[in-house]
Parts: C-alpha cells; sequence; structure tokens
C-alpha cells in the first residue's frame, strides 16, 4: 500500500477507527498523489520569474484560447475562470460559498462537524464516488422499495453491492420507519450498511415529517449502538423544493454528530435545486468531529477524482460561483419554487377528482419534481406505451404498479388535461 494512503489510514485509526472500517479496500488504498499538480500549486505560489509546470498553453500572460469562445462570455468571466483546469477538490471560492450555502439552508448544522465541499461532475458522479469509498462485494445498501433505478448501476452493477429494501409508506401513508429498521437489522451481521436517504425522493416526491426524521436518526443510532458501522449517504438532489408538513432542513443536519459509528455524507449539487441540470456542477460533504478523519476522507476524494476525470469543468464552475454570489439569485429561487409549488398544489387538486380513483391511488407526496401514481389492476409498462401510442403523453413505470409523473415539466395550465389523457388511457386498458 502506498505510504501516503497508509497515513491518512493511521490519521483515521487515531481518531476514529470505525470510520477507517467503513472504508472498501480501494478506499483504504486511495491517496492523493504528490505529483505534477502539487508541484503545480507550489509553483503558482512562488514561481514569480516563470512558472514552466502545468500542462497548460499560455499567451500574453493568460491562458491561450480561442476568441470565438470567449466572445461567447464576453467580459462577464475571465479567461482564467474558463479554460484552465480547475483543482480537482474544485474552485476554492465555490467550494467555501456552498459550505455557506448549506449552513444558512440548515441552520441547526454545527459548522465545526462540516468539511469542505468536493466539486463533482454533479450528483451521480458524487454518488459514484461514495460507492468507491465505501463499498466492496456484498457489502449491504439499504433502499427503500420506490428508489432511483441508477442506484442500481451506481452500487449494484459496479461496486457488487447487495440491495436490501423496504415499503418506504407504511400503513399510516407515512414513511415507514419500522420498515428501515428491519431493513438494517436483517443486516446486522455484515457489520456495517450503507443507508441511502433521498428526500425529497425520486420516485415519489416524499420528504418525511420533523417527526419522522428524528425516528430515523433513532434507528440508525440504535443500529450503531449495537455495533453497526453505518455510512449515512443523504441523496439531497432536490434539496429546498419543501412544499407542505416535512422537514426543511437536510437530515443530514441531524446526522452529522448522531453517533462515532454513524459516517453523514451529504451529496447535492446545482443540478436541480438551481435548474442547470446540464453543467453538471455537485458536490459532497462529510461531516465528522474529527479534523483527521474530514482530512483524510476530502484527500481520498481528490484522489479519485485525479484518478478518473482528473477535474470537474471550469466554466461551469465559475458559472455556478457567480450565480451564487448574484444580488438575483435569491430573488429568482424564490419565484422559481413558487412556480413549482404551484404545479405540485394543482396536480393535487386534479388528483381529487372521484372518476380517477377506478384508475388509481397515488402515493403521498409534499416536495420534488415527482409524483407516482399506483395504479388499480393496469399494468404500469403497458400503460406507459399505450399513452405514448394513442395520446402523445410521457410517462414513467417504475414497475408493475407504479406510474411516475414529473409535474415539474408540465405548465399548471396543462396539468389537468394530462391526467385526463392518463385515465383515458388506463379506461382503454381496463
Amino acid at each position: 500500500m502506498n505510504e501516503l494512503a497508509q497515513a491518512l489510514n493511521n490519521s483515521m485509526k487515531e481518531d476514529n477507527e470505525h470510520v477507517y472500517n467503513m472504508l472498501s479496500q480501494l478506499g483504504k488504498e486511495l491517496f492523493y498523489p504528490k505529483g505534477i499538480l502539487s508541484q503545480s500549486a507550489e509553483a503558482g505560489k512562488k514561481a514569480h520569474r516563470f512558472n514552466a509546470t502545468i500542462g497548460i498553453a499560455t499567451e500574453n500572460n493568460q491562458p491561450m484560447h480561442f476568441q470565438h469562445i470567449q466572445d461567447l462570455f464576453g467580459d462577464k468571466i475571465a479567461p482564467k475562470d474558463l479554460f484552465p483546469y480547475a483543482p480537482p477538490q474544485g474552485k476554492e471560492d465555490l467550494r467555501n460559498v456552498w459550505k455557506k450555502k448549506i449552513l444558512n439552508d440548515n441552520p441547526s448544522l454545527n459548522e465545526e462537524l462540516v468539511g469542505s465541499p468536493v466539486v463533482t461532475n454533479a450528483l451521480t458522479h458524487g454518488l459514484s464516488i461514495v460507492a468507491d469509498l465505501f463499498v466492496d462485494e456484498g457489502n449491504p445498501i439499504i433502499l427503500p422499495d420506490k428508489y432511483w433505478g441508477n442506484y442500481n448501476l451506481t452500487f449494484k452493477v459496479r461496486r457488487g453491492a447487495t440491495v436490501t429494501t423496504y415499503p418506504l409508506f407504511n400503513e399510516a401513508d407515512g414513511f415507514n420507519v419500522e420498515g428501515l429498521r428491519e431493513a438494517i437489522q436483517s443486516q446486522k451481521s455484515a457489520g456495517k450498511v450503507v443507508v441511502l436517504l433521498n428526500f425529497p425522493n425520486n420516485p415519489t416526491g416524499y420528504t418525511p415529517l420533523e417527526s419522522e426524521a428524528k425516528e430515523i436518526v433513532a434507528v440508525l443510532k440504535e443500529a450503531a449502538e449495537e455495533g453497526i458501522n453505518v455510512v449515512a449517504l443523504i441523496d439531497d438532489a432536490y434539496f429546498g423544493l419543501f412544499y407542505e408538513d416535512s422537514i426543511k432542513e437536510s437530515i443530514f443536519s441531524l446526522l452529522a454528530d448522531a453517533h462515532e459509528r454513524i459516517l453523514a455524507i451529504k451529496v447535492d449539487g446545482a443540478t436541480k435545486e438551481n435548474y442547470v441540470w446540464g453543467f453538471r456542477v455537485g458536490f459532497i460533504t462529510y461531516a465528522s468531529k474529527s479534523v483527521a478523519v474530514l482530512n483524510a476522507l476530502e484527500q481520498k476524494t481528490k484522489g479519485i477524482i485525479r484518478g478518473t476525470i482528473s477535474s470537474s469543468s471550469h466554466p461551469s464552475q465559475s458559472i455556478i460561483l457567480q450565480s451564487l454570489q448574484s444580488n438575483e439569485f435569491n430573488v429568482e429561487k424564490d419565484q422559481k419554487f413558487e412556480l413549482m409549488k404551484r404545479r405540485a398544489d394543482k396536480t393535487k387538486e386534479v388528483l381529487a377528482k372521484e372518476e380517477y380513483q377506478k384508475y388509481w391511488t397515488y402515493y403521498p407526496f409534499n416536495s420534488g419534481y415527482f409524483m407516482c401514481l399506483k395504479l388499480n389492476n393496469i399494468d404500469a409498462e403497458e400503460l406507459r406505451l399505450h399513452l405514448l401510442d394513442k395520446y402523445g403523453v410521457g410517462t414513467i413505470s417504475i414497475n408493475s404498479t407504479d406510474l411516475r409523473i414529473a409535474f415539474s415539466c408540465v405548465e399548471d395550465s396543462d396539468i389537468e388535461e394530462l391526467f385526463d389523457l392518463i385515465a383515458k388511457g388506463a379506461a382503454d386498458l381496463q
């Protein structure tokens, strides 16, 4: 094992051996090399005469570039913030601003427990990094039965995880805390579990109530007290889009210092929160009371990034940074929130139609982009194809009974027509 990796591992063991034991074999072997990038960083600070280190071209004391590309940005973003490589961990100003945003959005979160967010190529990349760091073949990952299908590729196919599911909702249409407990306990012999918490949930659009969130934390603490190491992976892709009676902070806040055997990891990004899906800017943020643990995890994360994509898009990071610092950011974010809330409210209003009840019920939703229909005696995939072919309506079949509807991309004035067409399609098949 590389001596740098060993040094990081030793520092983790000294402060919290449980977190060290959560690492995959790959995670234990990872480190950030003292190579070209570290030498270039040193040169950037001290090479006042010539800096002949990093592999870019320069011209007239700035990065060499095509003017027609710079013209696309005008004078809004300087060449230095567009054309050079960004650091593997991301632009430092962006990391600092995003951390400040996390703390502002989650006022109960203790700043001293939170590491500096590491920039990723959006959320899927962040989830993939966590999988590499913490999942070996056969390790259990705990998911609700309603989950984003890409988790299968990220954790099961790529890393060989064993997926254990529990029903997301209980009989009272609330979060199934007992189901989560049973799923974790069923994997107790493994000694380690990855519990993935995605709120607002994709595909259902559900976020737990505050009381439910506290019960979730209690279940994870109970597991930790029984000697289970818990990687609490929080997928906050749709964070902030809370329309009704749910928690308004990330559950990351409640788990950041819950137990020494619980490692809380927040994966989020500008992607869906700030409506910049194609910019591919996400973040991984670790929580620990140990500075050594936070440093080791950051160095290992940088090592993965360096060994895969090298670094994320510099132009995207610069644009997101300017957006977050803009006086218009909060104004426009509030405007878009209200628009999304109107669509969610209209969806619930339309779904109250009595005539629909013969075709479906629907799962609780109070947040996010989506909601899910539970079909009555109709195959979801059959209905999906029928709606496409006969009515030109696109939906997503999740399994044999569940059909996901993204109200996020339907004008509120069109929502009633959308569901009327889905009902027509359902009537055709009954």
